[in-house]
């Protein structure tokens, strides 16, 4: 058995870049930022603040609400897969890029007033998968720890 799950909850790093291939599904790609706290380790010793950028990807109907919702800035909650793709460009250098393909996802906090609905109700929110047996008795999403 093996598990491919990634759990983030950040910023946005950029507007999602939209794209329209020829297959006919939508796919939506942007950066999100998760930063670690500066902290004081046990010895004394000071451990700066650390940013990690993530390519996120998101396909079908989570790429359309990425298009009508996500913006720069906006917090989201995101859970999905680990995918690794390697190509070579023009002069035959090779290159390899890890994504996380988003299976569902969350908007936190407030949206931006220029993209903000007219009403909450028509506002169409991702809605998180359920936990699978046990975990949070009262449904919704999950429960996280900080």
């Amino acid at each position: 058995m093996s598990v491919n799950k990634v759990i983030l909850l950040g910023n946005v790093g950029k507007d999602p870049d939209v794209r329209y291939p020829a297959q006919g599904q939508i796919v939506a790609t942007f950066s999100l930022a998760t930063t670690e706290r500066a902290y004081t380790a046990a010895g004394g010793q000071q451990v700066p603040e650390r940013t990690e950028w993530h390519r996120i990807v998101m396909w079908g109907k989570n790429a359309e609400i990425a298009e009508r919702y996500i913006r720069r800035g906006t917090k989201l909650y995101i859970e999905g897969k680990l995918r690794t793709r390697t190509w070579e460009d023009r002069n035959t250098i090779k290159h390899t890029v890890t994504e996380v393909y988003a299976d569902t996802f969350e908007l936190l906090g407030s949206r931006p007033q220029a993209t903000a609905p007219s009403s909450p109700a028509a506002a169409p929110q991702p809605q998180p998968r359920q936990p699978q047996g046990g975990g949070n008795a009262g449904g919704g999403a999950p429960d996280i720890p900080f």
